[in-house]
């Protein structure tokens, strides 16, 4: 039998397997001008999850880091209140399916998964219970603390980083990605088919090393529903920016929340749409006005 690596966890000890599996496919194709082309497009795989020997969910993803998704889905479901809580994550590809050991059960398993809500992610994805009730325990760091603020010069910095980052996306399309930022540095990035499996994917990764949120920022590739804002409070990141847009509902959590939501981000482009108080403005000079430019 093989070992799998270990990770510090508290006193505990999580063992987790590297499970790979190729990103792309090579395929051939016919474009417009009726010409053979050789591309690469994106995986997809179906990873079924067991809980203690119950299946839990079955996940489609790109399979980058199955055993941190599976750590991050657990987490954001709240089905695990602590890292140290889980023995193991074996993933196996050859049977597409993940095996989770927790050290003692996860209590009331039967309730927390009855009530399954269809959510707007890639694919149609699944999560259990009513988060919503759950949203005031959530505690992000104060507006004024240092750490837990950004400046229109670092927000430029972070969006360059994420312009420049090798990427699935820029070869193949068809993914979305999420990263880290502790200011405009780079922790890590993750692509997957879904952005609510990339997001996971960093929970798994924090948990994994026991990073806090508190002075991190959350970059997606993908919309601000309400699922991504609250698994980005969950997560006790204040700073959330994202390429494309946000929903009513995600932006009147994220004001419930206390987070500070960019979109529309790239390049120098961005619409703040809530959060200003940590939001350290340094504006663009205006574009003038067609009869000053003339002057």
């Amino acid at each position: 039998m093989v070992a799998l690596p270990t990770y510090a966890c508290d006193t505990m000890t999580l063992r987790l397997t590297q499970a790979h599996a190729p990103l792309t496919r090579d395929v051939t194709v016919l474009d417009e001008f009726g010409s053979e082309r050789h591309i690469t497009i994106p995986a997809e795989r179906a990873l079924t999850v067991f809980v203690d020997n119950r299946e839990l969910v079955t996940l489609m993803t790109l399979g980058a880091a199955p055993e941190l998704l599976v750590l991050g889905y657990l987490r954001n479901q709240r089905l695990v209140d602590s890292v140290a809580d889980i023995e193991s994550v074996t993933v196996d590809w050859d049977v597409e399916a993940a095996a989770v050991k927790t050290r003692a059960g996860i209590e009331r398993f039967d309730e927390k998964t009855a009530r399954r809500v269809v959510t707007t992610g890639c694919g149609q994805g699944t999560v259990f219970g009513d988060l919503m009730s759950e949203l005031d325990t959530i505690r992000l760091p104060g507006a004024h603390e240092p750490t837990a603020r950004l400046s229109q010069e670092k927000l430029y910095g972070l969006l360059n980083a994420m312009r420049l980052q090798e990427s699935t996306y820029k070869s193949s399309g068809s993914v979305h990605g999420c990263a880290l930022f502790r200011q405009d540095e780079l922790l890590t990035f993750v692509e997957d088919v879904g952005r609510h499996n990339a997001i996971d994917t960093i929970a798994g990764w924090m948990w994994q090393h026991d990073v806090d949120g508190g002075d991190k920022i959350f970059y997606t590739t993908g919309r601000l529903t309400s699922e991504m804002v609250i698994k980005s409070a969950q997560l006790g990141v204040p700073i959330v920016v994202s390429r494309s847009g946000i929903t009513q509902m995600g932006y009147e959590l994220a004001l419930r929340l206390g987070l500070c939501l960019f979109g529309r981000a790239t390049n120098k482009h961005f619409i703040c749409y809530c959060g200003f108080e940590r939001f350290d403005s340094q504006p663009e000079p205006a574009p003038l006005e067609p009869m000053e430019r003339k002057r």
